[in-house]
């Protein structure tokens, strides 16, 4: 049986002039491509008009978060892709 795990993730821009609402669009398809579903979003305002992108998704736990941080990361605009919350889903 496929465990599957629920992750949050920060997607952080690499200055504040990145579009952080047109970073979704690109993070859902690198994300559905690599297998996540139930992929959600919120924006998180920091300091100094920075802003981060909280993603929000069920992925499959034997491919684990190296493959999602790495794809994430590779994003034109984004400085760098960390995960927040890893943990197994029951259901």
């Amino acid at each position: 049986m496929v465990g599957i795990v629920a992750v949050i993730v920060k997607l952080m821009p690499k200055n504040p002039d990145v579009d952080v609402a047109g970073l979704q669009g690109k993070a859902r398809k690198v994300l559905e491509k690599k297998g996540a579903k139930n992929i959600s979003f919120e924006i998180n305002e920091l300091a100094f008009g920075l802003k981060a992108l909280m993603i929000k998704f069920a992925w499959p736990e034997e491919k684990g978060s190296s493959v999602y941080e790495d794809a994430l990361g590779k994003i034109e605009g984004v400085s760098s892709a960390s995960t927040e919350d890893y943990r197994r889903a029951f259901g």
